[in-house]
């Protein structure tokens, strides 16, 4: 599955499942639970997921393809602040391609608009 998505989305994301149906086939991904680097320095636990995103993306064999991202919620446990994770920070450590980051900002950011 890893070659018909996004280079590097398995990095952060776990492929949870695939169905299809009449609307096409539908990729359940959720964040890895692996706490951001750049809080490295805090003490943090996963509060859950945000509200999942769907995105379209490329058909693959006539199919319509439907991404659905959950991302997670991080806890500060000293502060309770809740935290997500800086695709602009990953992008620059060239963990992933800048591609993919601008994909991720602007998917992820249409939603938390």
């Amino acid at each position: 599955m890893e070659f018909l998505l996004p280079k590097g989305l398995l990095e952060y994301f776990d492929l949870i499942k695939t169905t299809q149906s009449p609307n096409g086939l539908h990729i359940y991904l959720e964040e890895k639970i692996e706490p951001p680097t750049e809080y490295s320095d805090r003490k943090l636990h996963s509060k859950g997921f945000l509200p999942e995103v769907r995105v379209q993306d490329f058909p693959i064999r006539e199919n319509k393809v439907t991404l659905v991202i959950k991302r997670r919620r991080w806890e500060d446990i000293q502060t309770n602040e809740i935290i997500t994770r800086d695709w602009d920070v990953v992008s620059d450590g060239a963990r992933i391609t800048k591609e993919f980051s601008l994909f991720l900002k602007e998917t992820l950011g249409r939603k938390s608009r």
